[in-house]
């Protein structure tokens, strides 16, 4: 009889649920819980947030390269690309300030997404890289069914102002290694050689990144326009 009591008083002393002590250890111990997790969230949400320019940076980088990288295939292939002279040939492109100079010069049949008309946008758009140091990497750009085609200096898109570099690279089969230069490459007669690619320089505060277009493979004709 006294076991079956004891295990009677047992059974109702659990039932009654905790003791006001445990109550307060158990509040204690999950709010230590809570002060430690918040803790950590809101350290990995400040960290986060220091490096999202950086993130952003890097982005752009890849970006703006496989945009351009994306827009030169778009050269190459047809009905851009009908595979007669090359796909990026060198031409003399006049600037809005006067002069000219020898660019890096494709074919768009369709035109590009970045384009932004005046008016309704034409195809057949003729399209020159240019590197400024003041304003970055530059898209120069107009349509060949446009009447003041020969006339008129290109339009300007700016492609990304953090470029704060352009170098040519060049592939030496002799010695089998790159060089890369600031300026186009002369051939052994004289005319300027179209690089194998491109090495972008991006800047952004102190942080320095560079990024490597490869163009595509053509003859060496100039474009009759």
């Amino acid at each position: 009889m006294k076991r079956a009591a004891d295990g009677c008083s047992e059974r109702r002393r659990l039932r009654r649920g905790f003791t006001l002590l445990e109550l307060l250890l158990a509040m204690a111990l999950a709010a230590t819980v809570l002060i430690g997790l918040n803790t950590f969230v809101f350290s990995m949400g400040e960290l986060w947030g220091r490096g999202g320019d950086v993130r952003l940076f890097d982005r752009h980088v890849r970006a703006c390269s496989r945009f351009l990288e994306d827009e030169l295939r778009r050269a190459a292939l047809p009905p851009a690309f009908t595979g007669e002279g090359a796909a990026v040939t060198l031409r003399e492109v006049r600037g809005r300030q006067g002069g000219s100079e020898p660019l890096l010069t494709f074919l768009l049949p369709g035109g590009s997404r970045l384009l932004t008309w005046p008016e309704r946008p034409l195809p057949e758009v003729v399209a020159s890289l240019a590197w400024r140091p003041e304003e970055g990497l530059l898209l120069l750009w107009h349509s060949l069914y446009e009447e003041r085609f020969a006339s008129e200096a290109p339009r300007e898109a700016v492609l990304s102002p953090l470029v704060t570099g352009l170098a040519y690279a060049y592939y030496d089969e002799e010695l089998e290694r790159w060089e890369t230069a600031d300026r186009l490459r002369m051939g052994p007669t004289g005319e300027l050689l179209v690089p194998q690619r491109l090495r972008l320089t991006f800047t952004y505060k102190n942080i320095v990144r560079d990024a490597l277009v490869t163009l595509p493979r053509g003859g060496a004709a100039l474009p009759a326009y």
